[in-house]
């Protein structure tokens, strides 16, 4: 599929798997609208790339959300691939990580989906054509001590994807739920300055391209 002028809207785009998929649909010719709550991060994504606009969004404000998704098609184009990259994996026990980081990582990991969905979906649908991509992971299948929290986040995804998919089949709307082992970005060293099941040492971290290539 060609994206040359074609516009494309990635969240967690100031680092890890974001600043990657930015780089890539970049490099594909796309005009990019890269979201992130981190400023400073979204213009190391950015720099020398004159495709890619930055939009510095919390994406669990669902409605300064919906007002750049608005602005970036009124500006960009139609948006024709949605990457929802953006999620936080601080580790813990259940019942020792404070409550309301419990909370946090539910609102971006989870609810920056729907949040996102909500707003770049219907006009996928009404035009009848579009991708959107969803990044669960198989800690959303596979419950794990210390990974509760972040377990619980992606679980949500992995049930909000397929029903949404099921929902909308026939439309024209491409969907991907996305659910890869431990990738080899900024996420991992999040979760080791906290705590580290060893069953994530299992084997060595796969690399975000192969990810964004199997997509």
């Amino acid at each position: 599929m060609s994206f040359s002028g074609k516009t494309v809207l990635i969240t967690g785009a100031g680092s890890g798997m974001g600043r990657l998929a930015v780089r890539n649909m970049a490099a594909a010719g796309a005009k990019v609208a890269a979201l992130d709550v981190n400023e400073a991060g979204l213009a190391e994504t950015a720099a020398g790339l004159g495709s890619v606009r930055s939009f510095v969004v919390d994406v669990t404000d669902a409605a300064h959300t919906a007002a750049v998704v608005q602005e970036t098609e009124a500006e960009m184009g139609p948006i024709a691939r949605v990457y929802n990259a953006a999620a936080i994996m601080p580790l813990g026990l259940l019942l020792e990580q404070d409550t309301a980081l419990i909370h946090k990582i539910m609102a971006i990991n989870y609810g920056g989906v729907v949040n996102i969905a909500r707003a770049t979906l219907p006009p996928m649908l009404e035009r009848g054509s579009g991708d959107m991509i969803l990044f669960a992971s198989m800690a959303g299948w596979l419950p794990t001590i210390y990974m509760g929290a972040y377990n619980a986040s992606k679980f949500a995804v992995v049930a909000f994807a397929e029903v949404l998919y099921h929902e909308n089949r026939n439309r024209g709307v491409r969907f991907a739920c996305v659910c890869p082992p431990p990738v080899n970005t900024p996420l991992l060293a999040q979760g080791r300055s906290t705590v580290w099941p060893k069953l994530l040492d299992a084997a060595p971290p796969i690399e975000p391209q192969e990810v964004l290539d199997a997509i």
